[in-house]
C-alpha cells in the first residue's frame, strides 16, 4: 500500500468519517474547507519566511552604508594634529 502524507491522510479520514451521513455536498465542503485552511496557513508561513529572508538580505547589503564616514582625508588629519 502506498504511504500518504499526513495532510492527505487527515483529509481521507475526514471524508471517510463523514461518509455515513450520505450528504456528499456537505462532506465535500467540509473536506475542502479543511484543506483550504491548512494550505492557506502553510502559504502564509512561507510568505512570512520569505519576507524575513528579504529583510535580512536588505540589512546585510545596507550595513556598509550605515557606517560613519569622515569627510576629512587622512593627510588633512595629520596636518591638523601637528598644529
Amino acid at each position: 500500500m502506498r504511504m500518504h502524507d499526513p495532510f492527505e491522510q487527515s483529509l481521507r479520514d475526514l471524508l471517510k468519517s463523514s461518509a455515513t451521513s450520505h450528504d456528499d455536498d456537505a462532506t465535500l465542503g467540509r473536506v475542502l474547507k479543511t484543506a483550504n485552511r491548512q494550505v492557506g496557513a502553510g502559504d502564509l508561513f512561507g510568505l512570512m519566511g520569505r519576507c524575513v529572508e528579504a529583510l535580512m538580505i536588505a540589512i546585510n547589503n545596507g550595513s556598509d552604508h550605515v557606517t560613519p564616514v569622515s569627510r576629512r582625508t587622512s593627510s588633512a588629519r595629520t596636518t591638523n594634529k601637528a598644529d
